[in-house]
C-alpha cells in the first residue's frame, strides 16, 4: 500500500485513539539513527518472501492449537508475541514484526538464529527502541513507521503486528498468506485492545 493511500487511514486511526503523530515521527527517527549503516535491505526481506505461501501468526490464545496446521513450505511471519509461542513449539519464524512489546529474549533469540526482525517505532514505545534495538545483531533488522517512510524506515500499512504481518507480506509479493492465531472477537482483552481488533479485522478483509 502506498502511503498516499495509508495516509487517511492513518490520520483516522489517530483521531481515534488520541495518538500524536508528532511522537510516531520522533520515534521512526529514533529507530533511523539506530540503524544507521546496518538496516537490513529491503530487497532481502522481499526475496525471503515473493512467491511464498506465508502463515501470519497472530497472538491470539488459539495460536497454540493451531501450530499443527502451518505447513513446512509455509514461510512464518511472527507478530510480535507470537514468537514466544511458535519457538516454544520448535518453530523459528524467518520473519517477525514487532513494536518491541512481546517478550524480548525470544525475538533476540530468533535474531540470532537468522530471523529477519521487522522493528515498529511508534509513539509509546520510544524507549523499547532505543533499548532493544542496539541488541539485535546483524543487519537482518528493517524499519518501519505509520507515519510518513523516509531513508531506510518503511511502512507497508497496517497499525497492529498482526495486520502489519499481512500488509507486509502482500507488499512483497506473497502466494498467499494464512492467519493463525487471530482472534478479532477476543473477549480476554481490554478495551484499547479491542479497538486495535476492530481496526486489524477492518484492514484485513477490506484492503486485502
Amino acid at each position: 500500500m502506498e502511503f498516499s493511500e495509508w495516509e487517511p487511514l492513518y490520520t483516522e486511526i489517530l483521531a481515534d485513539f488520541g495518538f500524536d503523530r508528532s511522537e510516531d515521527e520522533a520515534s521512526a527517527r529514533i529507530l533511523a539513527d539506530l540503524l544507521r549503516g546496518r538496516a537490513g535491505a529491503l530487497a532481502d526481506l522481499r526475496g525471503i518472501i515473493s512467491g511464498m505461501d506465508v502463515a501470519v501468526c497472530g497472538n491470539a490464545p488459539s495460536l497454540a492449537s493451531e501450530i499443527d496446521s502451518i505447513m513446512p513450505e509455509h514461510l512464518v511471519i511472527a507478530a510480535d508475541g507470537a514468537t514466544t509461542v511458535l519457538m516454544a513449539n520448535r518453530i523459528i519464524p524467518d520473519v517477525i514484526v514487532t513494536d518491541l512489546d512481546g517478550t524480548i529474549e525470544d525475538i533476540i533469540a530468533a535474531s540470532e538464529k537468522g530471523c529477519f526482525v521487522v522493528v515498529h517505532a511508534h509513539g509509546d514505545n520510544i524507549p523499547a527502541v532505543r533499548s532493544v534495538v542496539p541488541r539485535l545483531r546483524g543487519t537482518r533488522v528493517l524499519g518501519t513507521t505509520q507515519s510518513e517512510p523516509f531513508d531506510d524506515i518503511h511502512n507497508f500499512g497496517g497499525f497492529s503486528d498482526g495486520d502489519r504481518c499481512v500488509f507486509l507480506a502482500k507488499a512483497s509479493g506473497a502466494a498467499s498468506v494464512a492467519l493463525f492465531g487471530f482472534d478479532y472477537d477476543d473477549p480476554d482483552v481490554n478495551d484499547v485492545k479491542k479497538k486495535k481488533l476492530g481496526w486489524a479485522k477492518r484492514l484485513i478483509e477490506e484492503y486485502l
